[in-house]
Parts: structure tokens; C-alpha cells; sequence
């Protein structure tokens, strides 16, 4: 079963392609600090990542990002970025999950009083 996942599926961590491909064409070139592996073909055309875990996008740090995207060509291990004092750690992106944002007054913060002067219409 745990075959057929691998091969089928890209949410849960690198398909059997995935696998083969870096195997054969690819170079570890580090790690970050949520067990992400990030690689590079020998030429240094192609980056890609092999999460740790679930396949999210968010769970990519800008730095590492901005290396992936050819942003800039060292990786953060051997060039790391220079970071300010008022930068805040990174975080996944919570859209869609419990831990969402949500503004004072939101509906989903506050449950309305139910009305007694409404009556919703209804077809019949």
C-alpha cells in the first residue's frame, strides 16, 4: 500500500519519480530547520525540495526561497541572510485551518444574537 501511495501521490512526501530522479541527478545541497531537504541537478538547472512531511508550499522559509526561485545562487548554508531585528520567525500559512486570522467582530469570532425580528424566507 505504501507503494502505491508513493506512486500516485504528491501530498504525502515525493512520488517514486521524485525518488528516482534524485537519486540518479541529484545533489543534496542542504537542510533547513523543519527537516526539508533541498537539492539541485549537478549543472545547477533544476532546485527542487523533498518535504519533511506534508507537501506545503508555506513551509518554505524565504530563504530558502528566494533560492529556489533563482532569487539569488547561493543557498542559505553557505550564504545566509542578513536578518532584522524586527523580522518575525516563519510561520506556515494557517488560511482554511482553525488557527486562521480572524479581525475583531468576525463572524467567526462572535456568534450573532439570534434576531426575533427577522424571519428568513424560505421557497416552499
Amino acid at each position: 500500500m505504501n507503494f502505491l501511495l508513493r506512486l500516485l501521490t504528491w501530498w504525502n512526501g515525493q512520488t517514486l519519480g521524485t525518488q528516482i530522479f534524485t537519486a540518479r541527478r541529484g545533489v543534496k545541497v542542504g537542510e533547513d530547520e523543519q527537516g526539508n531537504i533541498f537539492y539541485q541537478t549537478r549543472d545547477g538547472k533544476r532546485r527542487w525540495v523533498i518535504y519533511n512531511g506534508e507537501s506545503e508550499a508555506s513551509r518554505v522559509s524565504p530563504d530558502w526561497h528566494g533560492w529556489l526561485h533563482f532569487t539569488w545562487d547561493e543557498p542559505p548554508t553557505k550564504a545566509a541572510l542578513k536578518h532584522r531585528a524586527w523580522e518575525k520567525p516563519h510561520h506556515e500559512n494557517l488560511t482554511g485551518t482553525a488557527l486562521a486570522y480572524a479581525p475583531s467582530g468576525s463572524l467567526r469570532q462572535v456568534r450573532p444574537a439570534e434576531r426575533r425580528d427577522y424571519e428568513a424566507w424560505s421557497p416552499e
